[in-house]
């Protein structure tokens, strides 16, 4: 079994604030689940299991489009934010449950889905538990959000890598929407799944300037800087968010989603 510590740190980080999470984090287009359905050829009362619902981004939609999911959440508070809004849909239901150590019960399901989510996964269950999980010829979904850096951007995005920069927060800018490809199922999965699409929805959402401060506290690359300069990073971006005046800003994603049938 992959024992990963870092990994296993931050996954449990989303838990901490979980109302800034439901409230920021960026929900993949409802054309994304609209061609999940179609591709995955799923129907109205079909089982699907989610893996890390976190507060119901992806299992609202699912339930709204009539499937009965069973959504999987490490997180408590998290789990008990999804189950607040799922509260109209009674076919679904969120267990409060690491997806490695969860134990189904009951037939093979229709889909298994994983949004924002898998790479959380120990990579050694990442694609067989799934597949242990459906029916011959069921669907594994991966989909997913990733921030991108448009030419025409807001100066905001361009000027505030000084304050990344300044404190060694992982990573590099955004790239271009248009650099930003379709993902596709590694080699290791291709015993157990065929791929079947990969699709990728670019788009916008505005942020109030406070909203996306808080958006920045949920994020993984913050926790993974530690308490102090965590709360250094912040208040850099919190500082030149106000000597602007507190602006909206219109933040750029690219929604991607693969979908694959089991084998």
């Amino acid at each position: 079994m992959d024992d990963d510590p870092r990994r296993h740190g931050l996954r449990t980080g989303f838990d901490r604030a979980a109302e800034d999470y439901q409230r920021t984090r960026p929900v993949c287009p409802p054309e994304l689940f609209d061609d999940l359905i179609d591709l995955a050829g799923l129907k109205v009362g079909d089982r699907v299991i989610e893996i890390g619902c976190g507060t119901g981004q992806a299992t609202v939609p699912l339930a709204e489009r009539g499937m009965a999911v069973t959504a999987v959440e490490l997180g408590a508070e998290l789990a008990a934010t999804a189950r607040q809004r799922l509260v109209g849909f009674p076919a679904a239901e969120v267990v409060t449950s690491s997806f490695e150590d969860w134990q189904p019960q009951g037939a093979p399901v229709d889909a298994v889905v994983a949004v924002n989510s898998l790479h959380w996964i120990d990579p050694q269950l990442r694609y067989s538990k799934p597949y242990e999980l459906l029916r011959s010829g069921g669907a594994m979904v991966v989909a997913g959000c990733q921030r991108a850096q448009p030419a025409d951007a807001e100066p905001f995005w361009a000027d505030v890598q000084e304050d990344y920069e300044a404190v060694d927060y992982e990573g590099g800018p955004p790239p271009p929407p248009e650099q930003i490809g379709s993902r596709h199922f590694p080699s290791a999965a291709g015993s157990l799944f065929e791929e079947v699409a990969s699709l990728r929805y670019p788009f916008h959402l505005r942020y109030s300037a406070e909203g996306y401060l808080a958006n920045l506290a949920t994020q993984s690359g913050t926790h993974a800087l530690g308490e102090t300069r965590s709360a250094e990073f912040l208040a850099r971006v919190g500082r030149r968010l106000e000597s602007l005046g507190w602006p909206q800003l219109t933040a750029t994603f690219v929604g991607l989603l693969t979908v694959g049938r089991r084998k």
